[in-house]
């Protein structure tokens, strides 16, 4: 591979980030391809034993087999790395390989977290199903709420994590105060930034260790391969979490890393274009329904924070509906644009019902302490004609008697 400018970190760091989208962490073979190349490839040769005894020593560098480094999946991490403003990053089989990864990797039996309680369904379930059983405890806390932070904090607590903006209930944490309360103690702050990706908040801004991804979601945009990724400094990213990663293994495949370099290279314009329409649709489901979850509108109760910490509001809202899951389902079934899945951040517009998919292994004390209530709705608006997804949500709004 050939070193070209979107590999020189001094000349990459100069450039703006939809720049570094679309050239950052380039390499090219000796062919000069213009796309970057998919190396489908398992392990590679060595021209003597010394070669590749060499590198498994950590004397040279080079490849030495796809689980720990290659090419092309090389290339995606520089860009997402160059991208957020990361020292390195490190991606994942899955947002949730992510996850599990970035708190395996430096949890120990004894250790103690502190959590947002409005998250994703299946990081609530990490902590009270996985890292319970290694001696790990954890304190669930209102993100929203600065003094819980400091109230949850204990002299074997080890890392905060939390989503902004937190699924589907978009709560907001305030980055700047959060960050620094865990530098101030020495823990190390893990955020999910999937709902925004680099191209409207930048965690790491404002002070953060870790941000972890899943690239399925923006990143991709267009529904087509799973993948996550964690970003940080060198030493996290090659001491912390590079062993660990190289020796449980779940690495991404060079194809959907191949997938999601082509996805990045849109995504500043998806990410803003969506985060436009998504305002517009927003402003439509406020004249019909009660209650509305949107971090650009002025009656998001944290909107003025999220002005703050974000460029842009991202595709991604919710709305709640009276009469429960009955009324939800029947707002969900009248759609004839909008699909229904569990997804979220595709070029399509999407919605589900949180509290029987994306939620419902917490049981219905879990989400109603989070805030998932029978009648809410998550929707991703995609990068269809606005005033069409307003028009399918108004048809169906007066199917469902709303």
């Amino acid at each position: 591979m050939k070193r070209t400018s979107g590999s020189d970190r001094s000349l990459t760091s100069k450039w703006r980030p939809a720049t570094r989208a679309v050239r950052a962490g380039t390499m090219r073979s000796e062919h000069g391809e213009t796309s970057e190349a998919l190396f489908l490839t398992s392990g590679y040769t060595y021209d003597s034993a010394e070669t590749v005894a060499a590198r498994f020593r950590g004397d040279a560098s080079g490849m030495q087999y796809s689980r720990f480094q290659n090419p092309t999946v090389a290339m995606l991490e520089e860009r997402i790395a160059a991208m957020e403003g990361a020292e390195a990053c490190k991606v994942q089989a899955s947002g949730m390989a992510a996850m599990t990864s970035a708190l395996l990797c430096m949890l120990s039996a004894g250790d103690h977290v502190v959590a947002g309680k409005a998250a994703f369904g299946s990081c609530r379930w990490i902590l009270a199903n996985v890292l319970n059983r290694f001696g790990i405890t954890h304190t669930i806390v209102d993100g929203r709420n600065n003094a819980e932070w400091e109230a949850a904090i204990q002299p074997n607590t080890k890392v905060f994590f939390f989503e902004t903006p937190a699924n589907p209930t978009l709560d907001i944490v305030d980055l700047a105060y959060v960050c620094g309360l865990a530098r101030a103690h020495g823990i190390t702050t893990v955020v999910d930034n999937a709902f925004a990706t680099a191209s409207l908040q930048r965690p790491l801004e404002f002070g953060a260790d870790v941000v972890a991804y899943s690239a399925t979601k923006l990143m991709d945009g267009q529904g087509r391969v799973l993948a996550g990724a964690l970003c940080g400094s060198s030493q996290w990213i090659n001491e912390v979490l590079s062993p660990f990663q190289r020796n449980t293994g779940p690495v991404l495949s060079p194809f959907n890393a191949w997938v999601v370099l082509k996805g990045l290279e849109t995504l500043d314009l998806r990410a803003h274009k969506q985060s436009e329409n998504a305002l517009a649709v927003g402003r439509f489901v406020e004249s019909r329904v009660a209650r509305v979850l949107h971090p650009g509108l002025p009656s998001f109760a944290q909107h003025e924070l999220a002005a703050k910490q974000m460029d842009a509001f991202g595709p991604i809202f919710s709305f709640v509906v009276d009469g429960g899951r009955e009324k939800a389902f029947a707002v969900l079934d009248a759609l004839e644009l909008v699909d229904i899945s569990n997804n979220i951040g595709d070029s399509k517009s999407l919605a589900c019902h949180p509290a029987s998919t994306t939620h419902h292994n917490m049981g219905p004390e879990g989400r109603a302490d989070m805030g998932v209530d029978e009648g809410m709705i998550r929707i991703n608006v995609g990068l269809e004609d606005p005033l069409d997804v307003i028009e399918d949500l108004d048809q169906a709004f007066s199917k469902a008697g709303i």
